[in-house]
């Protein structure tokens, strides 16, 4: 293990990156090299924690989260990010603050972040706004760097918003780099991105447009499939087809399930709220217009209602590539005679992948690790040299 750990670093110290004091918002905004530098520190801290040892990088420190939305995977990924990198977790409760007074984004920013290292935020239900707001919180911390009120300006990490959702789709690219064995396998793979049933509403549109983004870039042939009127961001389309023309991959866009998962090698069926709903929510919402929110949620439910059979089955997953595609979702799933009477996924389907899932789940923690790390030292590397190098104990055996 601690073998594989020092290979793993010597591959990370040839990397260049543009990350050191610089957020992570948007994966397509990111080099290829700053991707496989979160994919290389992310597997060197778990392997740090399977050998029991010790990788708190800091001694003190804020890790501050501010979630806009419910999350359980995302919030505790988070926590045990921060936790293991030895910084103390304070979540933002908006309804506890003076924001709830009037407070401005920029005065909270700096008011938070006199100790803070990081600054983990999940803003994604409203259309426009949410990476909007992480760019905000950002300027805001570096004018306070740069006037002298901060000692540093804090790493923002996008932990979901209205356009993409990177810690999540990092950790779905690790889980298929290793299932399949390595990056360079996952070219001429192919991955249906498939819009299925759920009989709840307003679901984000994130996850879809981060497997896009992200999945592009490494020469898969990715596959997005939805019902008329469920559609993605209309940049969404134009960057996943450069992205895919540069890596060699492809991208198309299809209105059937069934077509989307004919030989694929990896399929990901997952609800979410057509663009134009959540644009009309978002616009409702900050209008004042409660009212027109209910009949927006019936228009939104009456339209999943059309596309009930829209699920992931038995007999769908026997068209994929010998019957044997890897089935991924960010969880929680619906599934159909478990958690709903129907949804996404046939509960034999999911039951069959359900560890996989979790497995691929586990890698969040060590990715929004790695993103902090990789934003606050300049030679990462060396620093998680020095530790291995230490050899603490993560926790003392008996």
């Amino acid at each position: 293990m601690r073998q594989m750990i020092r290979e793993r670093l010597e591959e990370l110290t040839g990397v260049r990156t543009n990350l050191f004091e610089n957020d992570f918002l948007l994966t397509w905004g990111q080099s290829e090299a700053d991707l496989r530098a979160v994919l290389l520190t992310t597997e060197i801290l778990e392997h740090f924690y399977q050998a029991n040892l010790d990788a708190r990088a800091f001694r003190g420190g804020l890790a501050v989260s501010i979630f806009r939305d419910k999350s359980t995977r995302t919030r505790f990924s988070f926590a045990s990010a921060a936790s293991l990198l030895g910084l103390s977790l304070m979540d933002l409760d908006e309804t506890k603050t003076q924001i709830a007074h009037g407070e401005t984004v920029r005065e909270t920013a700096n008011m938070i972040s006199f100790l803070t290292e990081v600054i983990g935020i999940r803003d994604d239900m409203f259309i426009g706004e949410g990476h909007e707001y992480m760019a905000e919180v950002s300027a805001a911390v570096a004018e306070g760097h740069k006037e002298g009120v901060l000692p540093q300006k804090p790493a923002i990490i996008n932990l979901q918003c209205d356009r993409d959702h990177p810690t999540q789709s990092m950790a779905d690219l690790m889980h298929l780099q290793k299932t399949f064995g390595s990056l360079k396998a996952l070219r001429g793979k192919k991955i249906a991105m498939t819009w299925a049933y759920s009989p709840s509403y307003g679901k984000p549109l994130s996850v879809p447009q981060g497997i896009v983004g992200l999945m592009t870039r490494f020469g898969m042939n990715v596959v997005l499939a939805h019902p008329e009127g469920y559609g993605l961001r209309p940049d969404m389309g134009p960057i996943a087809r450069r992205q895919a023309s540069e890596s060699g991959g492809s991208f198309t866009v299809v209105d059937s399930m069934a077509e989307a998962f004919e030989d694929a090698d990896v399929v990901y069926p997952k609800s979410w709220a057509p663009y134009e709903v959540m644009r009309q929510r978002t616009e409702y919402l900050r209008g004042g217009q409660a009212d027109r929110l209910e009949a927006l949620e019936k228009e939104g439910l009456a339209m999943n209602e059309k596309h009930r059979d829209w699920e992931c089955t038995e007999e769908l997953m026997a068209t994929t590539r010998d019957g044997e595609a890897l089935y991924m979702h960010c969880l929680p799933a619906d599934i159909t005679g478990v958690s709903c009477e129907a949804g996404e996924v046939a509960a034999s389907v999911f039951d069959r992948y359900r560890i996989a899932t979790y497995h691929e789940a586990s890698h969040k923690p060590y990715v929004m690790a790695a993103m902090v790390l990789l934003n606050r030292f300049e030679h990462p590397d060396r620093v998680l040299f020095r530790l291995r190098s230490q050899a603490l104990p993560r926790h003392y055996l008996d």
